[in-house]
């Protein structure tokens, strides 16, 4: 089994097939191309580079046969609708939304425009498709099975430090598709003898008042659940986990660039590609009612024995031999 498969759950893999060849690009039309996101540039800069990758293997050329219009919220996520209607305003052929968040409020502005989400916790609870076989309506795209990922991470956190007893969990009420992550945390919580403080986050005003919660109530680690309002300010939650000396582990990659202690999630740059090649399909004729959200296949643990050292931590060996990557 490669590294990353030994996720205990069944995945579904759906085939994309192969790509059309570039001579059935449509010629002498620029497709108009939005992209949402809550984050900043600087946040998601692999993530877009991933799918403009993508889309020039795909035999697109931005200026000649695509246009990329870019709408970020830098953190505040009551700016997305807004956003959305101005991609709108703009007629775009199609609207890339980066997650849970920014495919609701694409949804709310449009119902015809098709949707592509990149990264999605939980399509089906929260509504946005009808199945993921059958998507229906005009949203389609790559779920990240968060449910999956958070109880993962909560048990490659006692794996790592079995002493713990009291885990922080740092997450973001305001999105329905987390509940349910917090949900599956819990379960996994309960089989594992662990404690949860709940740290619930609704804006970036929060943030204060949960770091003061952890410092005062003192949990043995801290867990963070995937999500836009949670990354934009991941060098904060960083700093302060090393501030206070916890153990602990992230939802995405872009935690660990900020000098994050471990990290454990689906490939999102992978995820990316995969988007675009939804939005090939898109715009050659297919119908994202029609289009199966797929589920991601390539999952990364990564370790920063860096940060472990400047902690005083100890990873256990067999750990750092399953992981992905380990940052020296």
């Amino acid at each position: 089994m490669s590294r990353g498969g030994w996720l205990g759950i069944a995945l579904t893999v759906l085939s994309f097939g192969a790509p059309l060849s570039t001579d059935a690009q449509p010629r002498g039309k620029i497709r108009r191309i939005g992209v949402l996101a809550a984050g900043s540039p600087t946040t998601y800069i692999a993530r877009y580079e991933a799918f403009r990758q993508g889309l020039g293997e795909l035999g697109y050329v931005e200026g000649r046969t695509i246009a990329i219009e870019y709408r970020y919220a830098e953190g505040k996520l009551e700016r997305l609708s807004d956003l959305a209607a101005e991609l709108v305003g703009l007629k775009v052929d199609l609207i890339v939304a980066a997650s849970a968040p920014e495919t609701g409020a694409a949804r709310r502005v449009t119902t015809s425009i098709p949707i592509v989400f990149a990264a999605h916790g939980d399509p089906f609870r929260t509504g946005h498709v009808a199945s993921l076989a059958k998507p229906g309506g005009n949203i389609t795209g790559i779920y990240g099975m968060s449910q999956e990922m958070a109880a993962k991470r909560l048990e490659l956190l006692k794996e790592a430090f079995p002493r713990i007893t009291r885990v922080a969990v740092l997450w973001n009420a305001a999105n329905p598709a987390k509940a349910v992550d917090w949900q599956a945390t819990q379960g996994a919580a309960r089989t594992l003898g662990v404690a949860l403080q709940s740290r619930e986050v609704r804006g970036p005003e929060d943030f204060a008042g949960a770091f003061a919660a952890m410092t005062k109530q003192r949990p043995d680690a801290l867990m963070t659940l995937s999500d836009p309002l949670i990354l934009h300010p991941r060098t904060a939650i960083v700093a302060f986990a090393a501030k206070e000396r916890l153990p602990a582990i992230y939802g995405v990659h872009e935690f660990m660039d900020a000098g994050g202690l471990m990290a454990y999630d689906s490939n999102v740059a992978d995820q990316y590609r995969c988007a675009a090649e939804y939005v090939h399909k898109i715009l050659q004729g297919a119908k994202p009612a029609d289009l199966a959200v797929q589920q991601p296949t390539k999952f990364e643990l990564v370790i920063n024995l860096t940060t472990a050292k400047a902690l005083g931590l100890t990873i256990p060996q067999s750990l750092l031999l399953r992981a992905d990557e380990v940052i020296e």
